[in-house]
């Protein structure tokens, strides 16, 4: 599957073509519903709300991830000839670094320096979102390795035909990285925390496997957080009000404007998503004394809760660790999902529950001192967070009668 160009805004060759698309829209629904993963009752693939449809259009439909905030959509279709759908990649032009959580700031600060121009630059991901996920996008039925190799090359095409300065494949699955790795992109490693659900059957099952001293301290905490009179509700479906919206986004921007300055979701993002998704979204939101004060989203995948944004109005001891993560851990059980990702960062995560796993992302970068650079760098860093991992995994509250 070589690329050529065909002078006519596309990249290709006699067996497909890589169109880009300036906004999900230019996808019907079903043309992205047949892509692996982006789609309910996928048994085979699994499903990943985060890259669905509904989703990806309430960014762009709010003006979340528009060009005005420096998110242009360059959606990748690769087709066939005659214009079949074999895949796609979720990419934005992007004119800044912010909302992407694989920070590569002083990448672009050298390369400036230098005389270069970083941006705008291609980011493939889920704007604004942390949590791994399928980057290349395969149409059911069509030969996954194919199709992704097409993809991974189209990317590469894309970026040259543009002359932008690099493209970047975020939170990415490892099996994505292998094919883009083998196109020649630099493999990044971070870390985050996520929880595993070995078949718990209760919290309890779940507290057993904790050595003494971490469970004693994980109940009192869990206590202290609700001491207050707070109770806690579940909030999905049908119970994603208009009114849960407006208290869950005053606790978005309240905490969000504190911490980065600006939020980057809207309200109507928030109406979107619950007109559209309303099943795949669990709130968890604290009361106290008749009133909401503090709350937290999650994804419902087929396999696995992701975490995303927290916020409050009231601060009290221990609520953030029980909202978002205990919370998590308690509605993972039920539901019997394997794994909690819980966002980006966190090593306070590691104390209640989480263990530290491997965040992977894959990097093309045209201009080739920056690339030499950039995996020098890559190979040392790789190292570092292999160690740490390793360090991180020795302290893990597990009891040790259990490990290994």
């Amino acid at each position: 599957m070589d690329q050529g160009d065909d002078g006519d805004g596309q990249t290709a060759n006699a067996d497909y073509s890589i169109r880009v698309a300036a906004g999900i829209g230019a996808f019907t629904p079903e043309e992205w519903n047949s892509l692996s993963g982006t789609t309910r009752g996928d048994a085979e693939n699994g499903y990943n709300p985060l890259v669905s449809f509904a989703f990806l259009s309430a960014l762009e439909d709010s003006g979340c991830a528009v060009r005005r905030t420096g998110w242009q959509g360059h959606h990748l279709r690769l087709e066939t000839a005659q214009g079949k759908l074999l895949g796609a990649v979720p990419c934005y032009l992007k004119s800044h670094s912010q909302g992407e959580y694989v920070f590569d700031h002083g990448w672009s600060d050298a390369f400036e320096r230098a005389g270069g121009r970083y941006y705008p630059k291609l980011q493939c991901a889920v704007p604004f979102t942390p949590v791994t996920g399928p980057r290349l996008l395969v149409t059911k039925g069509e030969d996954a390795g194919a199709v992704k190799a097409g993809l991974a090359a189209g990317l590469k095409a894309v970026t040259q035909k543009l002359g932008v300065s690099s493209a970047h494949v975020t939170f990415a699955q490892e099996s994505d990285v292998e094919v883009l790795e083998a196109a020649g992109f630099l493999h990044r490693t971070d870390q985050q925390f996520h929880f595993f659900n070995e078949g718990f059957s209760t919290y309890d099952d779940f507290l057993a496997t904790l050595a003494s001293r971490k469970r004693k301290a994980m109940k009192k905490e869990r206590r202290e957080a609700l001491a207050n009179g707070i109770s806690i509700d579940w909030l999905t479906g049908k119970d994603l009000t208009e009114k849960a919206w407006n208290d869950f986004f005053a606790f978005y921007m309240d905490t969000g404007s504190r911490k980065w300055g600006r939020p980057y979701l809207t309200r109507q993002f928030f109406s979107l998503i619950g007109e559209r998704m309303a099943d795949d979204i669990l709130l968890v939101m604290a009361r106290r004394d008749g009133r909401y004060i503090a709350g937290a989203i999650n994804f419902i995948g087929s396999d696995a809760l992701y975490g995303r944004n927290w916020g409050c109005i009231e601060d009290h001891p221990f609520l953030h660790f029980e909202v978002c993560y205990h919370q998590a851990i308690d509605f993972a059980i039920e539901r019997k999902l394997k794994v909690v990702e819980a966002g980006a960062q966190g090593e306070h995560k590691l104390a209640r529950g989480y263990r530290p796993v491997t965040m992977h992302s894959a990097h093309y970068i045209a201009h080739p001192g920056l690339r030499n650079a950039v995996a020098d760098y890559l190979k040392r860093e790789r190292h570092e967070v292999e160690r740490m991992s390793e360090y991180l995994e020795e302290h893990t509250p597990f009891r040790k009668d259990l490990e290994g």
